[in-house]
């Protein structure tokens, strides 16, 4: 009994092998031709101006430019606190708790709600 169940619960794979296997028995392979390909992103150089900049251009830029910053709507404190923390939480941004509330402090300065 023993050995019929071993060969019925090997025969899925045996036919999933054989199956594989088929086409490579009957013709040669497919070939593959991989390619390099280089990709140019544009480099703006912009960065963010004016008192307390310094904490999103050393923290933001690594991953967001300044103009996708700069070109979102304005938005009131908490909304910003929360992006800020989405960051640092969800995308593991590493940040620290003073950087973050100087960044949560120039967002609100620059593209708070008036």
């Amino acid at each position: 009994m023993s050995g019929d169940f071993m060969l019925r619960k090997s025969w899925p794979a045996v036919l999933l092998m054989a199956t594989a296997l088929a086409p490579a028995a009957g013709r040669a392979a497919p070939s593959l031709t991989l390619k390099s390909v280089n990709v140019e992103l544009p480099a703006s150089g912009r960065m963010f101006t004016g008192p307390g900049s310094d904490a999103v251009n050393n923290n933001c830029l690594a991953c967001h430019s300044a103009g996708m910053v700069l070109n979102q709507p304005a938005l009131p404190k908490a909304t910003w606190q929360a992006v800020v923390n989405k960051m640092i939480e969800v995308y593991k941004a590493p940040v620290d708790e003073k950087a973050a509330a100087a960044v949560v402090d120039y967002l609100v300065r620059t593209k708070g709600e008036k």
